[in-house]
């Protein structure tokens, strides 16, 4: 079994050189200690979550929320080409929260909370940042749970406009639809630069959407025969995309 990864500052690894020691302690220490009972001798890995990441054995424990690592090698992802943005329209209850970690597990680089037209749920005011803070604290569990030292970043929330411009300025755009003439599974795609996806909402994206993101360049795509909800659609496509492109390799 792998090592478990847990979250650090980008500050406590500045520095830091195999042989020498860093600290865990916080909420994250809490966690390694007191849930998952981290032991002097088991292996561990820490992570500022952007992309650098610590490989050691924990050499003591203190207390209930504290516990020091002996640092044996450090390991740096490179970024990703190309990246996979997915604008995810706002699904019904928790249903947001499963898409972001399926697709964070899954390897998505950035999540674009999008409020469509026929979203059931709307977020506004308290609740907006309620929710963003839920997608955001998901995506960093689901990073850490599926090993990742590069943690997906989870926009604020875009208006139809905004995703518009978004989409026109990425290396491939699509729009997930069922009607889409053509499969996402032969679509030409760039090994380089970023593509851009968009996944509507249980209702479809409207006809007006449709026609804004075509003129920004987005063409609607199917994936297969049947038709996945929208908090499933996302994780699917990004499966398929990171396998076509070579990042699943």
């Amino acid at each position: 079994m792998t090592a478990p990864v847990f979250l650090v500052d980008v500050e406590a690894l500045a520095g830091v050189r195999a042989g020498g020691t860093l600290t865990l302690d916080g909420p994250e220490g809490r966690h390694a200690v007191s849930v998952r009972r981290l032991r002097v001798g088991e292996e561990i890995v820490l992570t500022d979550g952007a992309g650098t990441g610590a490989e050691g054995t924990v050499a003591a424990v203190e207390g209930k929320d504290r516990l020091t690592v002996a640092v044996t090698a450090l390991r740096t992802e490179e970024p990703p080409a190309p990246t996979l943005t997915v604008v995810q329209a706002l699904p019904k209850g928790d249903r947001g929260e499963l898409a972001v970690e399926t697709m964070t597990e899954t390897g998505v680089d950035a999540i674009v909370p999008w409020p469509a037209a026929r979203c059931v749920t709307q977020w506004k005011g308290e609740r907006a940042a309620k929710s963003l803070a839920k997608w955001r604290a998901t995506a960093r569990e689901a990073g850490k749970q599926s090993r990742r030292l590069t943690f997906p970043q989870v926009t604020d929330p875009l208006s139809t406009k905004k995703v518009a411009e978004l989409l026109a300025d990425a290396d491939f755009a699509a729009v997930l639809h069922e009607e889409g003439s053509s499969p996402l599974a032969t679509a030409e795609l760039p090994t380089q630069g970023s593509i851009v996806l968009v996944v509507g909402p249980e209702g479809g994206v409207a006809p007006e959407e449709l026609a804004l993101f075509a003129e920004a360049g987005a063409k609607p795509y199917r994936l297969g025969a049947s038709v996945l909800r929208t908090s499933t659609a996302g994780t699917a496509a990004v499966a398929l995309l990171l396998g076509r492109t070579g990042r699943w390799g």
